[in-house]
């Protein structure tokens, strides 16, 4: 049995679906976590694919990415923001969510490369909406944000702002596995994928605030896993590494 690990965000669900529903996969066990768990799952062995933070591939000491798909975004992605009551240049302190893995890593590099402002770190361990006040500033991924984006009288998208430093589209996340895997699962779980992108609104179906899924998921969220989005993969690496 192949084990994968999914994360359970709204832009997840047309991969879930596509995993769920499209009947080409068999002997399977799907898992649903958030990013940083699903990460943690993949380099420990636990799950044998998983829709990894693109942070921790150097991490992996064996990796095939598989399916041209990922979580990725062209310009602002709706999803991944910095929030915060004061302007960059007055933020001293930047709150890290505990879900994250790439976006922890996306602020930090914007914030050396691209704003130049040395804040403190202070990593998360749960809910930390209420300490984002004065000079706290705070970084917070998944459908929770954009439930609370409108508190904060200064909001930075970092996929918009990665876009406006590299002039390149991001991914936060691929689907990977840790072990060589039959050919034939791999070839279903690719057309799974594809199936449940190609079918992501009747993923959301039900969901609440449908038009607003809708239009994240249609244009906030870009799934293709393209040359260019890989060539982005490969810069921000490169910043990662030193």
């Amino acid at each position: 049995m192949v084990k994968i690990s999914a994360v359970n965000y709204l832009n997840t669900k047309p991969f879930v679906y596509g995993i769920q529903h499209s009947g080409y996969l068999e002997d399977f066990e799907l898992q649903l976590d958030i990013p940083s768990v699903c990460a943690t799952k993949v380099i420990n062995h636990e799950v044998d694919i998983g829709l990894v933070p693109i942070a921790i591939l150097p991490e992996l000491a064996y990796k095939e990415i598989l399916t041209d798909y990922c979580i990725g975004a062209k310009g602002a992605v709706g999803s991944v923001l910095l929030l915060s009551q004061e302007p960059l240049d007055k933020i001293e302190n930047i709150i890290l969510d505990f879900h994250s893995n790439t976006s922890i890593s996306l602020v930090k590099v914007l914030c050396s490369k691209y704003w130049n402002i040395n804040p403190s770190w202070i990593n998360s361990t749960k809910d930390f909406d209420h300490l984002i006040k004065g000079t706290t500033a705070g970084v917070l991924i998944g459908d929770r944000s954009m439930k609370i984006r409108s508190q904060f009288d200064f909001v930075y998208d970092l996929a918009f702002e990665w876009e406006q430093f590299s002039k390149m589209p991001f991914v936060f996340a691929c689907w990977v596995c840790n072990r060589k895997l039959p050919e034939q699962f791999v070839s279903n779980f690719e057309k799974a994928i594809s199936w449940g992108v190609a079918n992501k609104l009747a993923s959301i179906a039900g969901v609440e605030n449908y038009q607003e899924a809708k239009d994240y998921v249609e244009n906030n969220i870009s799934y293709d896993l393209d040359a260019a989005k890989k060539s982005a993969m490969k810069l921000f690496l490169s910043y990662l590494r030193g």
